[in-house]
């Protein structure tokens, strides 16, 4: 596996990392145990996480899915092995206070992320979204703090609009606070005017690291989905048909049956493989079920598009919708 360094930082990172969002409410903690292990055995050294998942689950709480890591690496005793990346933002309890950019939140999160996950420091912590109740300055200044103090390595931030980040460079100059140095936003070859048509400039101009999600478009591109496939019954399904069912994206997913059948690979397989060519892309952020989805996923390193089938998939999927928002 060929590591990548990320961004101006001086570490390196597998090309895919491991998303947890679904450990401990669709995937339980033997099963995650598993897919740690295989991801680590097959090469994978970045785990992404956050405090707040899994909150939404009725089989789970905010944390869960930390704890469940935290248990983990106690028991593997392979901390020094890994990246880990964690994030702050959301609501941890019922508490007004407990949610938020502010200092006093951000002190109470990364104690209890570094608590849950069993570990004396996060290497890259991430805002999950801005706050505009809390100025950028007292953001900043904390997670300054939590560098000097040895708690967490690097800064990122996911959810966030170019100009905040800019913002946020400036900030961070003027007051001698480290800066963000990576970003995480959604970016698919069904979801790429965030990225090439928003961010791009900012991301080359400042070297960031570029930890991108949803590469399979919630779904949409994981081979579940098809034209005139009858859609699965969930509540799930209705979400993605909602958001990705429209001619210019059926006409993507169309094109990369076509490529994955004709390589003898899955459709999700091509649209990894694709993100794995944009060299503005550090590494997408690979969440999975089972072992099974985990080493299907990593088949994606493997494939290579001749000219013919990478100017396919780029022509097609180089519009710009009318909206397109940061979720």
């Amino acid at each position: 596996m060929e590591y990548k360094r990320l961004g101006s930082t001086g570490i390196k990172i597998s090309p895919l990392v491991l998303g947890t969002m679904q450990f401990g409410w669709r995937v339980e903690k033997e099963e995650s145990f598993a897919i740690m292990d295989k991801a680590l055995e097959l090469g994978i050294n970045c785990f992404d996480t956050a405090d707040i998942y899994s909150y939404w689950a009725d089989n789970s709480y905010p944390g869960k899915t930390e704890k469940i890591i935290g248990e983990w690496l106690k028991d593997r005793a392979v901390r020094e092995d890994l990246i880990l990346a964690s994030k702050v933002r959301g609501a941890m309890s019922k508490d007004i206070n407990d949610q938020g950019l502010s200092r006093r939140h951000i002190w109470q999160a990364i104690n209890g992320s570094l608590k849950r996950l069993q570990t004396e420091w996060i290497d890259l912590y991430q805002i999950h979204s801005f706050d505009n109740d809390t100025k950028i300055e007292e953001t900043l200044h904390a997670l300054n703090l939590l560098v000097e103090k040895g708690l967490v390595n690097y800064i990122g931030a996911s959810n966030i609009h170019p100009w905040m980040l800019v913002e946020s460079f400036w900030v961070s100059e003027k007051n001698g606070y480290v800066r963000f140095e990576t970003v995480q936003p959604p970016y698919s070859i069904v979801r790429r005017m965030l990225v090439e048509h928003q961010m791009y400039n900012v991301i080359k101009k400042y070297n960031l690291g570029v930890i991108s999600y949803s590469p399979l478009a919630g779904g949409f591109l994981s081979g579940k989905y098809s034209r005139n496939a009858p859609l699965p019954e969930s509540p799930r399904s209705e979400s993605v048909k909602k958001r990705y069912f429209t001619e210019h994206r059926l006409k993507v997913l169309d094109t990369v049956e076509e490529i994955a059948e004709n390589k003898e690979v899955t459709v999700a397989q091509v649209a990894l493989a694709w993100i794995l060519t944009k060299d503005f892309i550090t590494a997408p952020i690979i969440g999975v079920n089972s072992v099974e989805q985990l080493e299907s996923n990593l088949v994606a390193l493997e494939i290579k598009f001749d000219q013919d089938e990478l100017k396919k998939l780029d022509e097609v999927s180089d519009w710009i919708p009318a909206y397109e928002a940061i979720r």
